[in-house]
């Protein structure tokens, strides 16, 4: 019998596959094509982690068997060799650690990600926008796909706000713990004094919820809509026509716009998805508050909650406030370079 530890039940796991098969065989599994493609991807995720778990306990069992010829006769070849693999399955091992953590109920889906710069004028744009490329580029080494919806660029450089929606396998797992406040210490390159400055930006994550499954009744009248100019990139065509959409839930004051798509239409049909979106995770939150209060245990998330430092000067260092994980190389990080912050967080199992 292989035991396999607490994260993992391969015979659960099992049992899951089969009931997901058995699914896929009906003869009316294809007619909506959303809950089709829902299972699909679950099934493919399932096996995946089934087969990445079994091969890692074959390989570890098969090392642990040479080890023991070891004993008998040595051979330094095997030897270098084992501890090499060793330390393969040790990064593979934690790895598919955290990929077995994301088991909350939205952590395989999409997500909205939205950056919105604190005071501080052109100074907290341009930290928005480098935290735009520093998402960016960690969407690219994971291949997940990037859709901009909204981009409204900074009266000198920067951003005032970006709303994008990322796809890809368990993209909401991993960018829920970027959510919150994000501060720059560094020499600003508009200040003429070059003095230090403080920014700070806050990063919204919601995920992308399957929209057969979101339920939500919008009252029309609740709802301000405004069209006007795409500011934005998107072809002449969107440069030129009243075809960019804002749309305002008077009672909830929530504000989604789009301006990416070809015409006033489509824009409206984007921006309505993502409130429906906003909407039923706010309805979710409303849920989980209450919860938290029967337990006594209520936590406060705002945006004041800062969740990490990117400190260029006078000393060169990324802090996370949630796990004291450091790196020394900003650079990387804004480049993209993010496991190990998301890793430790998922780790610690705040979310």
């Amino acid at each position: 019998m292989k035991i396999y530890g607490g994260l993992f039940d391969p015979d659960q796991v099992k049992k899951k596959i089969e009931e997901l098969e058995k699914l896929t065989k009906e003869p009316n599994f294809w007619n909506d094509r959303n809950k089709s493609t829902s299972i699909i991807n679950e099934l493919n995720r399932l096996k995946k982690n089934l087969e990445e778990v079994e091969l890692l306990c074959n390989k570890i069992t098969e090392d642990i068997e040479t080890l023991q010829l070891l004993k008998e006769e040595e051979d330094i070849d095997i030897q270098n060799l084992l501890e090499q693999e060793a330390k393969e399955i040790q990064v593979k091992l934690e790895e598919l650690e955290v990929t077995l953590l994301l088991d909350g109920p939205y952590d395989h889906n999409g997500a909205i990600l939205e950056i919105h710069p604190g005071a501080g004028g052109t100074e907290a744009c341009d930290w928005a926008n480098m935290l735009y490329r520093m998402y960016l580029r960690y969407c690219d080494k994971k291949g997940y796909k990037v859709e901009v919806i909204d981009e409204q660029a900074g009266e000198e450089a920067g951003i005032k706000s970006v709303s994008m929606i990322i796809r890809g396998t368990n993209v909401y797992g991993y960018l829920k713990c970027e959510k919150g406040v994000h501060r720059l210490v560094r020499i600003s390159p508009f200040d003429s004094g070059a003095r230090r400055h403080t920014s700070f930006a806050s990063v919204d994550v919601t995920p992308l919820f399957d929209q057969e499954k979101v339920q939500v009744e919008i009252n029309e009248n609740d709802l301000k809509i405004d069209v006007y100019r795409s500011s934005g990139a998107g072809g002449q065509h969107v440069n030129t026509t009243d075809s960019a959409v804002r749309i305002t839930h008077l009672p909830t004051k929530i504000v989604v716009t789009c301006q990416n798509e070809r015409s006033q239409i489509q824009n409206r049909e984007k921006a309505m998805e993502i409130l429906k979106n906003k909407l039923y995770q706010l309805e979710l939150e409303k849920r989980e508050q209450e919860l938290k209060k029967m337990k006594g245990n209520l936590m406060d998330i705002n945006f004041g909650s800062q969740i990490r430092s990117y400190v260029m000067h006078p000393y060169s260092l990324v802090k996370d406030h949630r796990t004291n994980v450091e790196n020394t190389n900003v650079e990387k990080v804004l480049d993209g370079d993010l496991d190990l912050f998301i890793n430790a967080a998922l780790k610690k199992g705040e979310f």
